[in-house]
């Protein structure tokens, strides 16, 4: 081959591999970042070099709670991996490495995942074809690690963001206001699923006179941060109009009509339950929302029978009263729906499951609202799950 054969097939080979580079480049924009989570994104970049002529790539990732390195993810030939050890500075270098596991020649290469100068991670892709392996094979690995970092770094601040969401939450919702000395509450709220950490779940207790509580709980439509933000403004508008001391019914038809006006919220069931210890009983009010429970002293449960009117929102009104009476050792349970509904089973099955249940005698509210949620296995339900348990305390009579 002449002089000027062996050029021009040089430059096509090269030409070649650049273009094979930039499909590369252009598989790993669509391929790494699919997922919004840390885990998710090491396993997007080694699915991608195992597509990409590795036989095995490892990730490890420096914890932002932890001074150590985590290998995060494995893919491919485990084999091919298992004497590779984990980088780190001052570890395999970010080119070649040459190991030997069981007897077969194979290559590393060793990329950071660097963001804004701080090595957080990185990769290590191997392969038993070293000869496969030229300049522009190795550049994909740092252009993937690259790419792969940015992600990582989005994932981080998401992280970071929901927890604060979920501490906003947990704040708004895991503390109801201070009812009466002579009532015992207790409530748990648990978001749907790993990523929505914010909805539109939420319960209440408001003082009265005469030691009367008016307990609340209420479902935003929707979930993510606006609900969350309407389900606060229902919170404040519901505080107002509470501390008029209206019976439930007409607390509801106020709300209702102060909602309407402003136009701007979403809709909302409600349920509203007036107690009053010293009378032993309970006036219920139902905008749209699931019927309460009552536990017993010997642990079984009670759907209270209510008129249902229509959610906040609407402007229609049309609420009615119920009151019935409420032992000492009788528990009051408000939900929302997340608690019971399970997709495609009609709703009187979701209720009855909820009826069926007989959990420990004695239970104290805590201790009850734990046990529901366990045994209806809330924690992997489908909604958002708000719950509120209340019991009369009883008095103590001085010896």
């Amino acid at each position: 081959m002449s002089e000027r054969a062996g050029e021009q097939a040089s430059l096509v080979e090269e030409h070649a591999a650049v273009l094979a580079r930039l499909r590369a480049a252009t598989d790993a924009i669509e391929e790494i970042g699919s997922h919004p989570d840390e885990q998710g994104v090491c396993e997007d970049l080694a699915r991608f070099l195992c597509r990409h002529g590795y036989e095995a790539v490892a990730v490890d990732v420096r914890p932002e709670d932890g001074p150590g390195w985590v290998r995060t993810v494995v893919a491919g030939d485990p084999k091919l991996i298992d004497r590779v050890e984990p980088v780190h500075e001052g570890g395999i270098p970010h080119a070649y490495a040459d190991v030997a596991p069981g007897g077969v020649h194979v290559q590393v290469v060793s990329a950071p995942l660097a963001l804004q100068g701080r090595t957080i991670g990185y990769v290590s892709a191997v392969s038993a074809l070293a000869d496969r392996l030229g300049e522009h094979a190795t550049a994909t690995v740092r252009d993937a690690a690259r790419l792969a970092a940015v992600h990582l770094g989005h994932a981080r601040r998401l992280a970071a963001t929901e927890r604060t969401a979920f501490h906003l939450q947990q704040a708004l919702v895991a503390e109801p206001g201070r009812p009466h000395p002579n009532l015992e509450v207790a409530g748990r709220y648990l978001p749907v699923g790993a990523r929505t950490l914010v909805g539109g779940d939420w319960f209440e207790s408001v003082r009265l006179h005469f030691g009367r509580s008016l307990l609340v709980v209420g479902d935003v439509m929707g979930h993510g941060l606006d609900a969350a933000v309407d389900m606060n403004a229902y919170r404040s508008a519901l505080r107002d109009v509470a501390s008029t001391d209206l019976p439930p019914h007409r607390v509801l038809r106020q709300l209702d009509s102060v909602i309407a006006d402003d136009g701007g919220l979403r809709p909302a069931t409600c349920l509203l339950v007036q107690v009053d210890p010293a009378r032993g009983s309970a006036t219920f009010a139902s905008a749209g929302h699931l019927p309460p429970a009552v536990f017993a002293a010997d642990g079984s449960a009670e759907l209270v029978e209510l008129p249902v009117g229509p959610p906040l929102g609407t402007g229609v009104g049309g609420y009615e009263p119920v009151t019935r009476a409420l032992a000492p050792a009788d528990t009051l349970v408000l939900f929302t729906d997340g608690l019971v509904e399970r997709r495609g089973e009609d709703i009187d099955v979701s209720l009855a499951r909820l009826s069926s249940l007989r959990v420990r005698p004695g239970s104290d509210p805590e201790e009850l609202v734990e046990e529901v949620l366990l045994r209806l296995d809330a924690h992997h339900a489908e909604d958002d799950v708000a719950v509120l348990a209340a019991r009369i305390r009883e008095r103590t009579t001085p010896q």
